[in-house]
Formats: C-alpha cells, structure tokens, sequence
C-alpha cells in the first residue's frame, strides 16, 4: 500500500514532466481543447451523473468501478495517467476517496478544474449526517432528493468549463431531475409498504443512514461508515441479540463489502434459535456492473429498494421502478 501511494504522490508531483504543464496557469485554460472534451469521476454514482448531463460532449471516465470499495481503494498508475489527462474532475469528498482526496485537492491547486459534489451539503445541518469526532456520512447517493443536488454542481461546473453548450446542460439536467424525482417517489411508496415492525435494515456497514431517514427505516451496520472501521466480537453479539428479540427475518450483503460480518450474524442468530436469512446483496459504495442497468445510479436504487421492500415483508410491481412508472 505505501508503495502504491509513493508512486502515486510522485507522479502527481511531477505531472508538469509528464505532460508539460510546468505551471498551474498552463493547466487551467480557457475551456475545452476540442470534443468531446475528457471528464474524469472517482464513484460510478458521480461517472453516471456526469455522463447524462454532459451527453455527447464529453468523454467520461470513471476509476472506482463495480463491487470496489473506494474506501480502501488504492489508486493506480493507470488512474494517475486518466487524471491527469482530464480537462475536468469530479469526485464526491467528504472524506470517501481517503487518501486520494488529498492528492485531487493538489491537482485543484495546480490549476485543474476539480469539483467535490458534495460541497453543495457541507454546512447544511437540515441534511449532512455527522457522526462522532466530525466524521461525515458520505453516502449522500442513498438519498434521491438530497444526490439530487450534484446533479446541480454537475451542471454548473459543465456550464463554466464549457458555457457554449449551456442549453444542453440545463435541458439534459432537468430531464434527470424529473427521473430522479419519480425514482424518489417509489422508495417512498415501496418501503412504505414494509410492515412497520419490519422496517429495519441490518447490513455490513453503516452505508444507509441517509436513505434511513428519508424512506423511514431503522439502519443497523455491522461496521462504521468507514469500512476500515473493523467491528468487533461484542459488536456482533450485540446485533445478534437484537436479530432474535425483534424477530428480524432478513439481513443483506453488499456487493463492495465481504461476506463474513454477516455471516457471522446469521450463525449467531441460529445458535439462538432464530432463523436468519440473506435478503439479498445490495449496491452500498459501488453500482453494478458497466452496461446493465444496476450499472446506473437509477438502476442501483432501484435494486436497493425492491430487494430491501420484498425481503422485509413489503409489496412491489415485479418489474420495480420500471414497472411503477409505467402505472402511474
């Protein structure tokens, strides 16, 4: 790991070698150097942002990809090389990426236009989630309405950097407001008709709180928000012994995390005498795999909030999201 970010560190450093931009003014320009023009985002929830408002004219590249845990990502040469090619950088902040939040800050300093979505939430005590010690939540994307609001400092950053494309800006923005609204819409409704004794959430770690508060559900992690925060035997005991007091039927996976916390729960919980099972794998800290439709933010909320409503108890069209449009 300390070699990897060596080297990391030391190309950054030296990027005015690699590509010749020795000062920060050379880096900034004016706007793009032609189109379609070369984005860069950390999370595959920012990378799909990115792509629908920007449309046709950019090319964008995501680095954290499926069932990666950006927490603990280690960043690569080839990463490196991808940022430093970028006319544009968006990240989600709050302390996600670790490490490599430090180094886009030195990038910003450089003169590359590098843009933290969460930025529009910092400060607003009616939405950001602070744990102990100021750490924040940044699992912002697993409240609709609040990711939401990147959509909007998506938008303006693409406005600035490229102001003769602003109409197609706007219009590609509003048209996924209007999604992300209806999308909003049906985890209200899906996990409203989890019976309200069933309303809990226990998974690997604490990924959920902001959809906790927005759709009404009582979130149990079995790590912190950070997974390098390792839980504990007394964690585990403690969990397991509300599993079998509120008679929990389920727990989920999630598809960046291992297994074995959860594992461990269900064995607890059997040695008690409750039956436990896996309510399904859920997308926390990445999306699914490129070119499926969990692939896309809207497709991961989607699988998030029909897998959790079915395996709580609650109702949803067998299509999900999809299906419940086409009803409305």
């Amino acid at each position: 790991m300390r070699r990897a970010w060596t080297l990391w560190l030391s190309l950054v450093c030296g990027c005015g070698a690699l590509t010749g931009c020795g000062d920060s003014e050379a880096n900034e320009g004016t706007g793009p150097q032609g189109y379609p023009y070369q984005v860069t985002a950390t999370i595959g929830m920012i990378t799909d942002i990115v792509r629908v408002v920007a449309g046709g004219h950019a090319r964008v590249e995501g680095l954290i990809g499926e069932g990666t845990d950006p927490h603990l990502y280690s960043p690569t040469t080839a990463d490196v090389k991808t940022l430093l090619a970028a006319e544009v950088i968006f990240y989600n902040g709050l302390m996600l990426e670790g490490k490599m939040g430090d180094v886009l800050t030195k990038m910003a300093r450089r003169g590359k236009k590098v843009h933290a979505v969460s930025e529009v939430i910092r400060g607003t005590g009616d939405f950001e989630i602070v744990e102990e010690a100021d750490h924040y939540d940044p699992h912002i994307w697993m409240d609709v309405s609040g990711w939401s609001s990147a959509v909007g400092v998506v938008c303006d950053a693409l406005i600035e950097f490229d102001p003769d494309h602003r109409n197609d800006y706007l219009q590609n923005a509003n048209s996924y407001l209007k999604e992300l609204r209806k999308l909003d819409a049906y985890a209200r409704e899906a996990i409203g008709t989890i019976p309200i004794g069933q309303r809990v959430l226990v998974t690997a770690h604490d990924a959920f709180g902001y959809m906790s508060r927005a759709y009404g559900l009582e979130v149990h992690g079995i790590q912190g928000i950070s997974t390098e925060a390792r839980a504990g035997l007394k964690d585990i005991e403690n969990l397991v012994a509300f599993l079998v007091a509120k008679k929990i039927p389920a727990v989920f996976v999630e598809s960046s995390v291992p297994r074995k916390s959860v594992e461990a729960l269900i064995e607890g919980a059997a040695a008690q005498g409750h039956t436990v099972r896996v309510g399904g794998e859920l997308f926390s800290d990445a999306m699914g795999k490129a070119g499926t439709y969990e692939g896309t933010y809207v497709g991961m909320i989607d699988h998030n909030v029909s897998t959790i409503a079915r395996a709580l108890g609650g109702t949803v069209p067998e299509g999900g999201f999809q299906e419940w449009v086409k009803s409305r």
